[in-house]
């Protein structure tokens, strides 16, 4: 009795809502079809009637199967249609998917009475063919009963047809899915189906080789083996995904390249790879075949490949894929938990067997993988490489590039890692969160971001009482920064010591008879010491390593102020314009004239240097003229005339090479001149919109903030050398920020 009882919830079970549900195993990436969450090997369950697979707890929250129901629906039909004998039927063959329309109109004569004299289609449906509404109106009461109950079944066939042709499409679509695309990249993959080049080639060409040239064979054939599959994957990420993404899910063009950054550069780099490794590899044919060959020179596109501006673009490319791995795929999963058409969109090209092994994450991480396999591969080619002295130095080479372009990729992925880092602390950083600092100042969360996080982590920081408190040390380019964290906020803990050390001239010492201690001794007066202790010894080892090296590189106080003023950073700022885009505040427009008003600086010089030389000239002249003896003889009168002519000479050649090299200079300075006129133009009307616009709105402060800049240390550059006092040489330069406007004047001579 027990046993029937177990079969019977069982099979309760199995057919839950019409379902025919059976266990299945799945991929981590499959949702469930009614709440859309990820479905674990253990708790699959998938009706093969109308293809949904779900959680166990979710069966009873399913809708009625589809096709189940159809198929109850056509049965009724059936035996509905046994009992009306005069009604002539005309047959279809059972192959057809669709519903006869002799089923839904029982003769010629009332369908052409309903539907007129249009012509029928085989493929029915309710937006190509005729209103159930209109269908079900043209019926009266004296209609036939028989004929009213099999036009009201039909119509309710007919719309639970369209309700559910949206799922349907995507079932019997998914198979065909860019389908042409994935035929061609399967047809072009048919030259490397073999595991390896012993199984492509003939078994008689593979008998005329030793078996050092086998294995060297075997290793370039999974080179270009996993080369062509690495470009495979990078055109499913483009063709299907990232294009599936903009056309049917209507993505941003932003959301897109968050999930696959850098595509396009990828997509060049290595399709060009392969088809010099193709061209290779049909240079290489044996002569009448189409399969076997023997590629005895490999090492030319390598290090054409791993260096130069190709090196370059790999290494910006990967870089900036690999640091925003984390994030494409923190995105892919918030876009498929949220969004509707996503899933179904992942779902819909996730069924060809394919794309079933080359899902998003799976393609991300592939991606970021495969420079790695470069320095293993090229490693056992060059051991397998013998005979050939210059193939062998060529190889060695590229091997000695890619692994220096994967350590440059893995030291910019860790800088950018930090940056991200950095600016995610500041962002959780109270705003209201301030430490003293000694000597004066007060550090704020702005001042993280002007400095480089070279190392993070989390060391025990001993206090008065022998307490010991887990704090967040940040590591950076010259201070060391102390932080807590609480509720998901990060502040600077109030102990006896500042939570901000300098690292200038910061001595570091470890505690004796303590493995995991250490002492920081600052350079203040009177000195701080610090004691600090990590998670084990070589965690101690390791932070004391990075902190003395930082030490010793730590930049001086004047040109790395600990605390950075107002007046100092917007001088910072306005200096750093002409190679950031912060002119860009105004009008795009104007950062060009404001840049090549700055770069005046070096011509005003210049022409200042020559005023200059032209008066000392003078003056030397009159000196001479001024000096020269009251009476002497004839002799002494030659001789003073022509040191006199000699010098005259000497000067007007100085002057005329000064004249030629400051023409071309007078027509930039004319240009510049018009510049400024333009520039100082749209910064009036720019004062007038805004002028307006404060009359209408909210009102601005009409203080100007007003920096003088002085150039004295690039006049000191040119005029060093020539022996010119500096107070012979006034300029200026004015940058006037006020009121939302930057104004930039060319130096005054």
């Amino acid at each position: 009795m027990k046993e029937r009882e177990k079969e019977a919830r069982e099979r309760e079970a199995r057919y839950s809502n019409g379902h025919l549900f059976t266990s299945l195993t799945v991929s981590a990436t499959t949702l469930c079809s009614a709440c859309n969450k990820s479905i674990t090997a253990k708790e699959a369950l998938s009706c093969p009637t109308c293809n949904v697979t779900i959680h166990n707890r979710c069966r009873d929250t399913l809708a009625n199967c589809a096709k189940m129901k159809q198929k109850q629906q056509k049965l009724a039909l059936v035996r509905n249609n046994s009992a009306l004998q005069n009604v002539a039927l005309r047959t279809k063959t059972p192959m057809m998917k669709e519903r006869p329309s002799s089923a839904i109109y029982p003769s010629d004569s009332l369908r052409q009475s309903l539907l007129g004299s249009r012509r029928v289609r085989s493929g029915l449906s309710l937006s190509k063919s005729v209103s159930t509404q209109n269908l079900a109106g043209n019926l009266n009461d004296d209609s036939p009963l028989g004929l009213r109950r099999i036009l009201s079944q039909s119509t309710d066939s007919l719309n639970f047809r369209n309700r559910a042709m949206s799922m349907e499409s995507l079932n019997d679509e998914g198979e065909v899915y860019y389908a042409a695309m994935l035929e061609e990249l399967e047809r072009e993959g048919k030259d490397f189906e073999a595991d390896s080049w012993s199984r492509a080639v003939d078994p008689s060409y593979l008998q005329t080789h030793r078996k050092d040239v086998i294995k060297r064979q075997d290793v370039i054939y999974e080179l270009i083996q996993t080369e062509f599959h690495h470009v495979r994957t990078l055109r499913i990420m483009e063709g299907v995904f990232r294009q599936g993404m903009l056309d049917e899910v209507l993505l941003e063009p932003g959301v897109a390249h968050a999930v696959f950054p850098c595509l396009e550069q990828l997509m060049a780099l290595h399709t060009h790879f392969l088809s010099q490794l193709m061209t290779r590899r049909t240079h290489s044919l044996a002569p009448g075949s189409g399969t076997n060959f023997t590629i005895n020179q490999l090492g030319d596109i390598l290090t054409e490949q791993f260096s130069g501006q190709c090196a370059d673009e790999m290494r910006k490319a990967y870089a900036e894929f690999c640091s925003r791995h984390p994030k494409a795929v923190k995105l892919y999963k918030e876009l498929l938990a949220r969004d509707k058409r996503f899933q179904h969109f992942i779902r819909r090209v996730s069924r060809g067997p394919l794309l079933r092994r080359h899902g998003i994450q799976e393609c991300i991480l592939l991606v970021t993988q495969r420079i790695t396999k470069y320095p293993v591969l090229i490693q056992r080619i060059l051991d397998n490489t013998k005979g050939s002295e210059e193939e062998a130095q060529s190889l060695a080479q590229s091997l000695s590039l890619i692994r220096d372009l994967l350590s440059s990729v893995d030291q910019q992925v860790a800088e950018l890692e930090r940056t991200q880092r950095l600016q995610e602390i500041r962002a959780r950083l109270d705003p209201r969160a301030q430490a003293e600092v000694r000597g004066g100042g007060v550090f704020r969360g702005g001042e993280l971001l002007r400095r480089t996080l070279l190392h993070e982590g989390t060391l025990l920081w001993k206090t008065q009482g022998s307490r010991l408190k887990d704090v967040q040390v940040l590591l950076m380019t010259d201070i060391l920064v102390f932080m807590q964290e609480k509720d998901q906020k990060y502040f600077f803990p109030c102990i006896d010591k500042p939570a901000v050390l300098s690292l200038k001239n910061l001595i570091v010492r470890d505690i004796a008879n303590q493995e995991r201690g250490m002492f920081l001794i600052s350079d203040s007066t009177p000195p701080e010491m610090y004691e600090l202790h990590g998670a084990s010894r070589d965690d101690r080892n390791n932070w004391m390593r990075l902190i003395q090296q930082t030490v010793s590189s730590c930049p001086s106080r004047e040109d790395f102020p600990l605390i950075e003023t107002e007046d100092k950073a917007l001088l910072r700022r306005l200096r750093g314009t002409t190679s950031s885009p912060l002119l860009t505040l105004l009008h795009p427009s104007l950062s060009i004239s404001i840049q090549n008003s700055l770069s005046l600086l070096p011509l005003s010089l210049s022409l200042s240097q020559a005023a200059v030389i032209h008066q000392d000239s003078v003056l030397e002249l009159r000196l001479h003229e001024g000096t020269g003896p009251a009476s002497s003889g004839l002799d002494a009168g030659m001789v003073a005339a022509m040191g006199e002519m000699a010098m005259l000479q000497k000067q007007h050649d100085l002057l005329q090479e000064e004249v030629v090299r400051l023409r071309p200079l007078e027509a930039r300075l004319r240009d510049s001149e018009r510049t400024r006129a333009q520039l100082e133009q749209q910064i009036r009307d720019n004062k007038g919109r805004r002028g307006r616009r404060g009359r209408r709105g909210s009102r601005v402060s009409n203080e100007d903030i007003v920096v003088d800049v002085t150039a004295l240390e690039q006049v000191s550059k040119v005029t060093s050398g020539r022996g010119l006092c500096m107070s012979s040489v006034g300029v200026w330069g004015r940058v006037c920020l006020g009121l939302g406007r930057l104004t930039v004047l060319t130096p005054n001579v």
